[in-house]
């Protein structure tokens, strides 16, 4: 499926005449307040992010973007929802890249290629791979030791069958030749909770480990970005140890299929400003999440580019098989 070019036709100039001008550009829009769906928990990563992003696009818009946390179905319940939403520019909401993914494991009846408008990429995620103080590896590489010595006996906790964690992290384990077993959780916090009260091995998740690595609770292996944390500069990557494994999942802001090419317009310009206000960049640096933006014409060719690579993923790591056991 190709994306129409004359959709996302966007420049510079024309972002400066739809903020200048936005009666001429979308026929006075937005005229009223504007709800954003978050497809996670209040108060997690995302949903403290995308309230800062929302903050700061609602400034350039001249309305408030007001957040509706729909959280569920590992982000796809909130996504659907959106998806499903009038497209007339007055429902947005983040999207998950894991839509990438579900949607060719038939876990959300949604065709990210067709079924969506492509607004902005905004940032990434720190993911990492942590253990207790008082766990016997003190690197990554102690813990591949191990798990080759004993295959399937080290366990680690995800959020979830499917997502990023639990995806990200056996793509890794098929890259260093071992097997673990996954014990997954409804969250990144139940999967936290069971690494520190010591019924889980290993935590693979986004940085609800950072304070607790702070305070000494937690020992971080391992991050997975293309480059190291600003704040765990000692920590090496996955790809630092050898391995090409890099998962960043980066946060997007979409809204439904069939939106005015000129509500779009409006939009991208405001979020584009958001993307690098204040607001937002403390947002993410108080988290470690890296700026990632992009434009919604290259956005939908990321997200194009990775639906292809799950495409591949889903057959390399056998993915159905894994889904079907839970």
């Amino acid at each position: 499926m190709r994306f129409s070019r004359r959709q996302f036709t966007f420049t510079g100039i024309a972002a400066a005449a739809s903020l200048h001008a936005p009666a001429l550009r979308a026929a006075g829009y937005p005229e009223r307040p504007i709800t954003f769906i978050c497809p996670w928990s209040a108060g997690g990563t995302a949903d403290v992010t995308m309230r800062a992003l929302c903050q700061a696009a609602g400034k350039e818009l001249g309305q408030a973007i007001a957040v509706d946390n729909r959280a569920g179905a590992s982000g796809m319940l909130g996504l659907r929802l959106m998806a499903n939403a009038k497209p007339d520019g007055y429902t947005i909401g983040q999207v998950p890249i894991s839509v990438t993914r579900f949607s060719q494991l038939g876990s959300v009846k949604l065709d990210p290629m067709t079924e969506l408008t492509y607004i902005a990429r905004v940032s990434g995620q720190t993911f990492g791979t942590a253990v207790a103080p008082a766990a016997p590896w003190k690197s990554l590489k102690d813990l591949v030791a191990d798990a080759k010595a004993r295959p399937g006996k080290i366990t680690y906790a995800s959020a979830g069958v499917g997502g990023a964690t639990h995806v990200g992290w056996e793509e890794f384990l098929l890259a260093a030749g071992v097997q673990m077993n996954h014990i997954p959780y409804k969250g990144g916090a139940e999967a936290l909770q069971a690494v520190l009260g010591g019924h889980v091995d290993v935590l693979v998740d986004s940085s609800s480990w950072a304070p607790h690595v702070r305070e000494g609770k937690l020992r971080l292996l391992a991050t997975w970005g293309e480059q190291r944390t600003k704040e765990f500069k000692d920590v090496p990557t996955l790809k630092d140890l050898g391995y090409n494994v890099v998962v960043d999942a980066p946060n997007g802001i979409g809204a439904p299929k069939g939106l005015e090419p000129a509500v779009a317009e409006r939009l991208r310009a405001a979020f584009k400003i958001a993307a690098v206000s204040p607001e937002f960049s403390s947002a993410c640096a108080k988290i470690d999440a890296p700026l990632m933006y992009l434009d919604g014409p290259d956005y939908a060719k990321y997200i194009a580019d990775t639906y292809r690579k799950e495409t591949q993923l889903i057959e390399r790591l056998k993915l159905k098989e894994l889904m079907a056991k839970g």
